[in-house]
């Protein structure tokens, strides 16, 4: 019999592959990439829901990260299986296009194929699920579009809900209440239209993280925080009214770019260079003040002669500036961005009521507020130690994400499980109208989608046999905005407790998580070069040595 990259043609086996290639075949490769995302599934399961538990996780440098939240834990954990790496893709891409939900994303996806692999048992072929869990998602996603209760995106006390929601199963849930105004202002803030739709850059709204104080330190600064100080000490640390120009290129004497000497012969003419680029530094300085500026934010270096001037015409200077600041400064202030010096004019200034150097914590930092209709703002995040902060970033980019979806789409579900419940009930009764083995695949496809309040239940330490039919009775008696209550233990009514969440966080998780499925459910070989040989019993990725 031929073995991994071998032909036999006739007597004589015929070498295709590398020497020392694995491969695996049909229905054996098929359950390994099943066997794989189970795993990592598992891993992630226990952290769903406020009660949810939190992994620890430790870098090979020792740094610990203890967190639940599973866009974090899908980036920190080091996979090695290519099945697993897609997985920790999807919880990626769940986090870029709605922001929430990457756990969520993970373990759908990870049951879905759970509930192919018994499907796969009662011999349907592939195809076959492939073609049923596809119709299924587009009926649920046409169910979604349904049930979804159009809003208000200028509501800020519904903002702020949804806000909280995002945050309150982290641990800064002591202080939602206070971050959740700093975001729904941040967000609103920073609207634009675009091509007649709505747009939340989440670019412009930056997240600058400082030790020291408490989270309820943390400030919402209508303008820009720069984590700089000022380069001068002779320049101004507090200026009103400022009038701001933004530098692109470095106030210094460029060198040459080809090698070149230049012969002395006396004391005077070193002299004569000295004035001449003193001279050429002043130049530069007059044609910033003759403009109006008087602070100045410069993406490059600043001459040591040049801030002399700087200082002397009471100007406040900050060199070596973030381009992503520098763009953000534009945003804020109304400035251009200028690349040459010498065309700098009155029109290229930005504004703002007050440019200062305060100290925060152990640093001195660069404030820039009262900007006019500000297009881009500042979160400066406070907190007693760097795990703290670290996590209220992760946090509130949450909720960030969640308020923008809102804001975005308009449009809303009710959480708890509820939408899920929902969903799960019509797919149901949608599975009944068809005929054959199509009917097998989207009622595991239910299923499936049932898994995620029957992960919430069991997180919060319920029976989830009992609490799911006292669900499944509400939803069948019409009772739609009914959800399990983590904190009761109840199965109630969660539009009234504001459990509500954005509806592209679940659209976006049933799309991709079919996806994927559908995606590695047509794989049916896999072929790996030396050293990288994928076993069975290697669930959660771990490489293997060729033989």
């Amino acid at each position: 019999m031929a073995s991994a990259g071998e032909v036999s043609g006739g007597a004589i086996p015929v070498l295709i592959l590398k020497e020392g290639t694995s491969r695996t075949r049909g229905r054996e490769a098929l359950r390994l990439n099943i066997t794989v995302a189970k795993a990592i599934a598992d891993t992630i399961r226990t952290s769903l829901s406020p009660k949810g538990m939190q992994k620890m996780l430790v870098d090979p440098f020792g740094d610990v990260i203890i967190t639940h939240d599973g866009a974090t834990i899908m980036k920190e954990i080091e996979v090695e299986h290519p099945t697993a790496k897609m997985m920790v893709d999807l919880a990626k891409s769940q986090e870029q296009e709605a922001g929430d939900g990457t756990t969520t994303v993970v373990l759908l996806a990870g049951e879905l194929l759970s509930k192919a692999e018994d499907l796969l048992d009662l011999g349907i072929h592939p195809t076959v699920i492939i073609s049923g869990y596809r119709k299924a998602a587009e009926k649920a996603i046409e169910y979604l579009n349904e049930i979804a209760m159009r809003v208000d995106w200028k509501d800020k006390e519904l903002l702020k809900k949804i806000a909280k929601i995002a945050m309150g199963s982290k641990s800064i849930r002591v202080a939602q209440d206070y971050l959740a105004d700093l975001v729904v202002d941040a967000a609103l803030q920073v609207v634009e239209e675009r091509d007649g739709r709505r747009i939340v850059d989440l670019e412009n709204i930056k997240l600058e993280k400082k030790e020291g104080g408490s989270l309820f330190d943390t400030k919402l600064i209508r303008g820009i925080v720069v984590d700089k100080e000022v380069v001068h000490p002779r320049m101004p640390k507090r200026v009103e009214k400022a009038r701001i120009a933004l530098i692109e290129s470095a106030l210094e004497i460029k060198k040459p770019e080809i090698s070149s000497k230049i012969r002395v012969t006396s004391p005077a003419q070193v002299k004569d260079f000295l004035d001449q680029e003193k001279q050429m530094l002043a130049e530069l300085v007059e044609k910033i003040a003759a403009a109006g500026a008087n602070v100045v934010f410069c993406q490059k270096g600043i001459d040591d002669v040049a801030q002399h001037f700087l200082a002397k015409h009471g100007i406040l200077a900050v060199r070596r500036v973030r381009k992503s600041d520098m763009e953000k400064l534009a945003k804020a202030t109304g400035a251009k961005i200028v690349v040459n010096v010498k065309e700098i004019s009155e029109k290229d200034l930005g504004f703002a009521e007050l440019v200062e150097e305060r100290r925060v914590g152990e640093d001195k930092m660069v404030f820039v507020e009262g900007c006019k209709d500000p297009r881009a703002v500042s979160i400066l995040i406070r907190g007693g130690e760097k795990q703290v902060i670290d996590e209220a970033e992760r946090n509130l980019h949450d909720a960030l994400s969640v308020v923008r979806n809102v804001i975005e789409d308009g449009k809303i579900v009710v959480g708890a499980g509820a939408a899920w419940m929902d969903l799960v009930l019509k797919l149901r009764n949608y599975s009944v109208q068809l005929s054959g083995k199509e009917q097998n695949v989207v009622e595991k496809f239910a299923e499936a989608l049932e898994s995620i309040p029957k992960t919430l239940i069991e997180n919060a330490g319920h029976d989830p046999i009992i609490k799911l039919a006292e669900l499944r009775k509400a939803h069948a008696e019409g009772k739609k905005e009914y959800g399990f209550n983590i904190y009761t233990g109840e199965v109630e009514d969660m539009y009234r407790r504001d459990i509500i969440e954005p509806e592209r966080v679940l659209r976006r998780a049933i799309e991709s998580a079919a996806e994927f499925a559908t995606t590695i459910l047509k794989i049916d070989d896999i072929i790996a070069a030396a050293g990288k040989k994928f076993e069975p019993g290697k669930g959660k990725g771990e490489k293997s040595e060729s033989d």
